[in-house]
């Protein structure tokens, strides 16, 4: 019993199965929890009056559309919990705004929808796309409002290439067209320091690389510092702790940075094919050298890393000198030194020899120095002399200009011509003055000549006799108006409805929609309406009287009629 509906004991298909044969558990289409069929089955139905059945019919039950898609839902989640179906991908949009995936499993028979949620999108290695042949595992859900069922996604994995190959593929090229492994490398490959103060080694401690990479770099150098930072290489969040410890070491005063671990299979060595250590590794500020797994392993971290080594023990030659080595070349390098001191000391006393034979006594050297000082004395007190004098004759000469151009003597001439020109004008404003005052007094007779005083009352007499005939024809103009317009005014009252409603007669309104009723057609017995009735002194519509009246029968009904 679910939801307060009986579920009849039965297959799918309605048969019961039989009493004698259990049938297995996975070919059981039974309904859960229904041992025996009910004794008075219930009948449902859609929302109504529920009516019982004769007890002389036979007992049966009748479904709910509901109830038979729960059944059908119970009975997939119990047969098809875990399968594993191969197909085709088909009708792939990429995610949804929610990360989830959602498309067809077909193959040459039939098609299934699939679904994949973003909790398990984000876990797959590879990338999917359509046409792709692809092992699905997860189990049969049915979504009852649409009626259809489909598989719900739990682990994808491509047909003939595995998801680890894929996956390494799709995340190599990737990588290289965001530039960070490949020739087109954003940030080029930083060179490693020639004898490191510290170097970090990423690795497990009880991991036998470690061993060899301290074996083989303190055989070569003993005096090397490496600090250890501890990161599981394999198996579920190794991937984490080697991104941690990477992150934890670039903030160290380290110089270089060995990743490493021993060799192994692909799954072992797949924590350095993850995206996350490869961003971590090309993040590092300082370089960063790959040493994971044998010479024929190679892994993500290999081509973003500053520098791949074999092995680990290739790591640690290329990354420590070997001390005896460095010390003979030192103490060479130091006598090397020491013989060039010596040449260079020889030569510089050789060169200073020479200086001091070639050097002449200072006392010569300032004599002759004085005396040359003494003559270039007397040479500018000749050459000063004679641009002093030079200079005088120049002087004399500028005043005597100047003088003849002084102010007073140019204001004296400049008087004499202003009164000249004041003479002149003074002529030349009479004789103006006398031409104008002629001109003004002609002017002034013609203007007289020109009086407008009878002109404009000769106007003035047009204009009276021209109002006057104006004023008769507007009047006669409006009594014809007039009589034209109370002329048609009473043709057009006795035309109006509400003389004729005056007359006895009434218009009919349907208060439902307020349409006019023109035939007892479009009236029903319980109809509402109102009659308007028009008095004699009614001139609008709104002086109408209004009765409200219902509908008690029609008589004489005929098919309704348009509005």
């Amino acid at each position: 019993m679910k939801g307060g509906r009986s579920e009849p004991q039965g297959d799918l298909f309605g048969a019961a199965p039989s009493s004698t044969e259990d049938p297995a558990p996975s070919a059981a289409i039974g309904l859960k929890g229904m041992e025996k069929p009910p004794e008075v089955p219930v009948e449902v139905r859609s929302p109504g009056p529920r009516r019982p059945l004769p007890l002389e019919e036979p007992a049966r039950a009748v479904w709910s559309v509901g109830a038979l898609t729960l059944a059908i839902k119970d009975v997939l989640a119990q047969g098809f919990s875990r399968v594993t179906v191969r197909g085709e991908i088909s009708g792939f949009r990429g995610a949804n705004a929610r990360g989830h995936l959602y498309f067809a499993l077909k193959d040459s028979d039939a098609c299934l929808d699939a679904k994949v949620w973003a909790s398990t999108a984000q876990k797959l290695r590879f990338a999917v796309k359509e046409g792709l042949e692809v092992l699905a595992e997860g189990y049969l859900d049915l979504y009852a409002p649409s009626g259809r069922y489909s598989l719900i996604v739990q682990r994808l994995e491509p047909v003939g290439e595995g998801a680890r190959a894929l996956a390494f593929q799709q995340l190599k090229e990737r990588l290289t067209a965001e530039g960070l492994m490949g020739e087109n490398r954003k940030r080029p490959v930083r060179p490693l320091p020639f004898l490191p103060r510290r170097i970090g080694v990423v690795t497990s401690r009880t991991g036998a690389a470690l061993q060899d990479f301290l074996r083989v770099l303190h055989g070569r150098h003993p005096r090397l510092c490496v600090l250890i930072c501890h990161a599981r290489v394999q198996g579920e969040g190794s991937a984490a702790e080697v991104v941690l410890a990477l992150t934890r070491l670039a903030r160290t005063d380290v110089d270089v940075i060995v990743v490493t671990r021993g060799g192994g299979s692909v799954e072992d060595l797949w924590t350095f094919n993850e995206e996350s250590v490869a961003r971590a590794i090309h993040a590092c500020p300082v370089p960063v050298v790959s040493a994971i797994g044998h010479e024929v392993d190679f892994t993500i971290a290999d081509f973003v890393a500053d520098f791949r080594a074999p092995t680990p023990s290739a790591a640690a030659e290329r990354l420590a000198p070997v001390l005896l080595d460095l010390e003979l070349s030192l103490v060479m390098q130091q006598r090397r030194l020491s013989r060039g001191v010596e040449r260079q000391i020889l030569v510089r006393r050789q060169r200073l020899a020479s200086w001091a034979r070639r050097l002449t006594d200072p006392r010569r050297l300032l004599g002759q120095a004085q005396l040359r000082l003494a003559e270039d004395a007397d040479r500018l007190v000749r050459r000063t002399r004679a641009l002093l004098g030079d200079r005088r004759d120049q002087l004399r000469l500028l005043t005597e200009r100047l003088s003849r151009q002084h102010p007073q003597t140019q204001l004296a001439a400049r008087r004499g011509e202003l009164a000249r020109f004041r003479e002149r004008l003074v002529k030349a404003e009479l004789s103006r003055l006398s031409g104008r005052k002629a001109l003004l007094a002609r002017g002034g007779l013609r203007l007289e000549r020109a009086n407008p005083s009878a002109r404009i009352r000769s106007a003035r007499a047009g204009l009276t006799a021209l109002h006057t005939v104006l004023a008769e024809r507007m009047h006669r103009k409006v009594s014809a108006s007039s009589r034209q317009f109370h002329e048609l005014a009473s043709r057009m009252d006795a035309m109006s409805p509400l003389r004729v409603m005056a007359r006895g007669y009434s218009v009919a309104f349907r208060m439902a929609d307020g349409q006019l009723v023109r035939s007892a057609g479009q009236l029903s017995p319980g109809d509402a309406f109102t009659l308007k009735l028009a008095p004699v002194d009614a001139h609008t519509l709104e002086e109408c009287q209004e009765v409200d009246a219902t509908v008690t029968a029609v008589r004489g009904k005929s098919g309704p009629s348009g509005n």
